[in-house]
C-alpha cells in the first residue's frame, strides 16, 4: 500500500458554528455537499461532517502544527466559537497550545523544534 494522503472527518455537534470556528481559525472552506465541508490551510485538509457522536467528539483530538505558535494563539484565542484554549506551553519537543472546538473535540496547536 503506498499511502499518498489522509484526511481526518471531525464531528460537528452544530455544523453551522463549526463551520464559522474553523474558519475564524484560519481555514478555508468548500463545499462538498449539504454534510460535508472541505477545509484547507496551505496543504493540509480535513473534512468537517454534519455528524455529532458525543463519545467521538469528547475523543476527538487532532494535532495542528504551525510555524509560529504565538501568531497562532492569537488568532485562536479571539475565537468566538472556541469552548476552551489553554495558554502556550513549552515542552522538550517544542511549543503547544490545547485548543477545544464547538463540539467537543480538542486541537493541539504545535510548533515543533527547540
Amino acid at each position: 500500500m503506498d499511502v499518498v494522503d489522509i484526511k481526518a472527518f471531525v464531528p460537528s455537534k452544530d455544523y453551522e458554528i463549526s463551520k464559522s470556528f474553523y474558519s475564524e481559525i484560519g481555514f478555508e472552506s468548500e463545499f462538498v455537499s449539504e454534510d460535508l465541508t472541505l477545509f484547507q490551510n496551505g496543504d493540509c485538509l480535513f473534512f468537517l461532517q454534519r455528524f455529532f457522536n458525543e463519545d467521538l467528539a469528547n475523543n476527538f483530538m487532532l494535532q495542528v502544527c504551525v510555524s509560529d505558535i504565538d501568531t497562532a494563539y492569537s488568532l485562536c484565542s479571539q475565537s468566538k466559537h472556541k469552548t476552551k484554549i489553554t495558554p502556550v506551553q513549552s515542552e522538550s519537543w517544542g511549543k503547544v497550545f490545547y485548543l477545544w472546538g464547538p463540539a467537543g473535540e480538542l486541537l493541539h496547536i504545535t510548533e515543533l523544534g527547540g
